[in-house]
C-alpha cells in the first residue's frame, strides 16, 4: 500500500503565525515552494499560506506585507493527513475539500507536504481526470 509518507515532499517547514507575510515570501523563495503551513504558538496547524494569498489578499488590497501576519491570513479549518494514510484517503481529502496542497503529519509533527503534482504521479488517467474535475471545477 502506498502511503502519504511515500508520496509527500519531506522536510516541509512551518511558518509561525506571528511572522509577517514578507518573511513568508522570503521563506517560500528560499525553499522554492508556493505554500507554507502556518503554526500557532503550540506548533499546531492553524492554516496554510500560499503565494497567491500574499499577492491577492495583501498586496493587491494595498496592504503592506511587512505589517500583516501569517496568522491574520489563516482562514477556515486547516486540513491535513496522517503519514500512514493510503493514497485513496489522500485523494478523498484533497477532492472533498477542493485543495491542492495537503500537510502530512506524523505523531503531531509536520513531516511533509503533498502537492497536486505529487498525487498525480500516483493516479491512473481516470483518477487524475476525476481529481482535476473535482478540485478545479469550483475554482
Amino acid at each position: 500500500m502506498t502511503t502519504a509518507k511515500d508520496i509527500m515532499h519531506a522536510g516541509a517547514q512551518w511558518i509561525p503565525a506571528h511572522e509577517t507575510l514578507d518573511r513568508a515570501a522570503q521563506l517560500m523563495r528560499d525553499l522554492n515552494v508556493g505554500a507554507l503551513p502556518i503554526a500557532d504558538r503550540n506548533e499546531r496547524l492553524c492554516g496554510i499560506l500560499t503565494d497567491r494569498d500574499i499577492v491577492v489578499g495583501c498586496v493587491a488590497m494595498g496592504h503592506d506585507p511587512a505589517k500583516i501576519t501569517c496568522g491574520e491570513m489563516a482562514k477556515g479549518t486547516p486540513r491535513w493527513i496522517d503519514s500512514g494514510a493510503d493514497v485513496g484517503a489522500v485523494l478523498e481529502e484533497m477532492q472533498s475539500h477542493q485543495i491542492r496542497r495537503l500537510p502530512v503529519v506524523e505523531n503531531k509533527k509536520l513531516v511533509g507536504m503533498i502537492s497536486e503534482a505529487d498525487l498525480a504521479q500516483q493516479l491512473s488517467d481516470e483518477q487524475l481526470k476525476a481529481f482535476c474535475a473535482s478540485v478545479y471545477a469550483a475554482s
